[in-house]
């Protein structure tokens, strides 16, 4: 008849469980014994029952045994202390000079970014830095470009919102709506931006008006 493969679990009948663990640790200190002597190793096992009973195998001695084991560990977490000190160390002083070299390379591109430090580039070296000047410049303008055009927008709803006002309260007086001159209200808000400090672009257009 085949075994069935025991569940690895609390075993909850008691005089089950006693008898389990009688013949597993006969067990346990018989294989203790025959890898002491085969192997030639110094073996320790120590066993407490559920009733605290003590169970023990030594093939040297369990006492002799312990002490080994503690100094062995002690050594190796000092060991291993003072390696992850060492190793702590190198990384932070790899850390201070990969940033001290970082920040000198910033300050030097700085520099040459405001024609400083330039006696000692190559030709590659200045193309580059005008190559990216050039960038810096196109972004510049395209970013000023965007803000006029969202001023005038804005200044376009101002318009829209004060004509519409002004068309109301004519109406409440009886008065006719005033006719609209796109000319005179683009005069009006490019003398807006001029007086903000800005500068519009506008198209010259020279020749007969179009339809």
């Amino acid at each position: 008849m085949v075994r069935g493969k025991t569940q690895m679990k609390r075993i909850e009948n008691a005089a089950s469980r006693q008898v389990t663990f009688s013949k597993r640790r006969n067990g346990l200190l018989k294989k203790a014994f025959e890898l002491s002597v085969l192997c030639d190793a110094e073996v320790a096992l120590i066993v407490f029952s559920q009733s605290e009973k003590l169970y023990e195998f030594s093939s040297s001695g369990v006492s002799k045994t312990i002490e080994r084991y503690q100094k062995r560990t002690k050594d190796e977490l000092g060991l291993t202390g003072k390696s992850q000190e060492n190793l702590q160390h190198l990384i932070k002083e790899d850390d201070s000079v990969s940033l001290a070299k970082k920040l000198e390379i910033i300050e030097v591109s700085k520099r040459r970014l405001v024609g400083e430090g330039l006696e000692s580039c190559s030709v590659d070296e200045l193309q580059e830095l005008e190559n990216q000047l050039m960038r810096s410049l196109c972004k510049i303008s395209a970013r000023k470009n965007q803000l006029f055009r969202e001023q005038v927008e804005q200044l376009r709803k101002e318009e829209r919102c004060g004509r519409e006002e002004n068309a109301k309260l004519r109406q409440k007086c009886g008065m006719q709506p005033r006719v609209h001159d796109p000319n005179h209200q683009s005069r009006k808000q490019q003398d807006v931006l001029h007086a903000r400090g800005l500068d519009v672009e506008t198209e010259l257009f020279i020749g007969p008006p179009k339809r």
